[in-house]
């Protein structure tokens, strides 16, 4: 029997009591739901509020008298300082389908169900709306809810060590093996990791292993290696098929190749992608991981890719299926064609 993925439900081993609100930065239009959100949380619900610090340092919130006993009430956090990843029970994100990625970015272990509020400009990936957030936030904490589990990508980067050049963190810790002069970083990705020839005007030409066999060589401006929620961003605008966040699978884009016959395809998840710089490469390469933390690759590096047994679980309004249809009709107006005429019927005589 195969699991139909609209049965898929939240359930609480306990009532949850903390709760994490990611709100878009710089973003004056949100002020004011997240104000009533956190009050609401707070007061209501008696519940422990964890917020970025540099949300709470936007003048209009920290000059706003009326907020202050409720800004007290916080719990602050430091990105990159912080490990909040026990002490969260669901995440609560008000913004854009960026806010959803910050919220995986936060969270490289198990994270906690994500409620996403569309309150930006696309909004594929963040089903509800802020009017009836009341009733909504409390079915959530009453368990009341359908979940999708969108599988994200682990990644590692192993790069040689040279002395020159600087050395970038990844979201966790940047290991350096002194003894083979490697530096290892590590991620956990949502919707893709985009290999590119950078600001190089030559070719890019990388090596693309599957389970340690050379299936080909990517000639273009690079290659996708993406999440079926990845499928819906980059890799669709590069011709790729959208695929539902229930399906288990990993998506090879090319970006522009040269060559009229290199299609995207679909691997299976849990498959070990490596890619690599090919010996002959005239340029080194750039890659990035859900659109940051962007670094050069050179010759001898790699970037290994697999799926991660750390799934966002993204709570929907409705169920999956309902969710992304909707998001594919009202995001990316989908099939939206003007409907044809059918034929009038004559009059008999």
């Amino acid at each position: 029997h195969i699991q139909d993925p609209a049965s898929q439900r939240l359930t609480w081993n306990k009532p949850p009591k903390s709760v994490l609100v990611i709100k878009k930065i710089r973003d004056a239009s949100l002020l004011q739901p997240f104000k009533e959100l956190c009050v609401y949380l707070t007061e209501v619900n008696n519940m422990i509020v964890y917020v970025e610090k540099k949300v709470l340092e936007d003048p209009a919130i920290a000059n706003d008298e009326n907020f202050g006993p409720v800004k007290k009430k916080f719990c602050t956090f430091r990105e990159d300082y912080d490990d909040i990843s026990n002490q969260i029970d669901f995440i609560i994100c008000l913004g854009g389908d960026g806010t959803l990625l910050y919220a995986s970015s936060l969270f490289q272990g198990s994270v906690p169900p994500v409620m996403a509020f569309h309150l930006g400009s696309l909004g594929f990936l963040t089903p509800f709306n802020f009017e009836n957030f009341q009733s909504q936030v409390t079915q959530v904490i009453e368990g009341n809810a359908a979940l999708v589990l969108r599988s994200r990508l682990k990644v590692k980067v192993v790069k040689e060590h040279r002395d020159k050049g600087t050395v970038q963190n990844g979201l966790l810790s940047a290991n350096l093996d002194k003894e083979v002069g490697k530096q290892i970083m590590q991620y956990q990705v949502l919707n893709e990791v985009v290999v590119d020839r950078g600001p190089s005007s030559y070719l890019s030409n990388v090596d693309v292993f599957l389970n340690g066999h050379l299936i080909t060589t990517v000639q273009g401006d690079g290659v996708i290696v993406s999440t079926p929620t990845g499928s819906t961003a980059y890799a669709a605008a590069a011709g790729a098929s959208m695929i539902h966040p229930n399906v288990p699978a990993i998506m090879i884009t090319p970006i522009c190749p040269h060559s009229l016959s290199f299609r995207p395809i679909v691997v299976p998840a849990g498959v070990e992608l490596k890619i690599m710089l090919s010996p002959d490469a005239r340029n080194t390469a750039w890659v990035s991981f859900d659109g940051r933390k962007r670094q050069e690759i050179c010759h001898g590096d790699s970037i290994s890719i697999t799926t991660s047994c750390y799934p966002l679980p993204s709570i929907c309004f409705r169920d999956p299926v309902s969710d992304w249809f909707e998001s594919l009709a009202q995001c990316l107006h989908w099939n939206v064609r003007k409907k044809q005429n059918n034929f009038a019927v004559e009059e008999e005589e």
